[in-house]
């Protein structure tokens, strides 16, 4: 597969169609066994409060995996995320209800890097609960 979006069709400025992640407990048990992280902070209520979190919360790693099919599904390829960092800044919290947490992502082109490579840099905002919980988020991402 092969980036859908051609370089010539991009400009800095140019808006991502924005998402928002839905986040249960269950994700957070199907995220640990996938990913082998069973710290109890993200499923048992008593350990998270514990350590001081306010509740259970999202794992890192899956928050910042959820904010880069932002960038994944508009490109059309994973393989051309050629570079891609964050800060974590705020746990997603994520309660013991049938709701869950919600993870909303904007993102959008802040540059061309190298008309030769066809690479753009994609700054990405990560917010659950009205809270910024990506900082620095940015991705360079290679396109057709």
């Amino acid at each position: 597969m092969t980036a859908q979006i051609a370089y010539a069709d991009v400009s800095v400025g140019t808006e991502l169609p924005a998402a928002t992640f839905p986040v249960t407990r269950a994700t957070l048990v199907r995220y640990a066994g996938a990913s082998g992280d069973f710290n109890p902070i993200h499923w048992s209520e008593r350990t998270a409060r514990g350590v001081g979190l306010p509740n259970v919360i999202a794992h890192g790693m899956f928050t910042m995996a959820e904010a880069i099919r932002v960038v994944t599904d508009w490109v059309g390829d994973p393989g051309a995320v050629v570079e891609y960092g964050v800060r974590f800044t705020k746990p997603v919290v994520v309660p013991d209800d049938d709701t869950g947490a919600l993870i909303e992502v904007t993102a959008k082109v802040s540059a061309k890097l190298d008309d030769e490579a066809r690479t753009v840099r994609v700054d990405l905002t990560a917010t659950s609960a009205d809270q910024k919980v990506l900082g620095a988020s940015k991705a360079v991402v290679r396109l057709a």
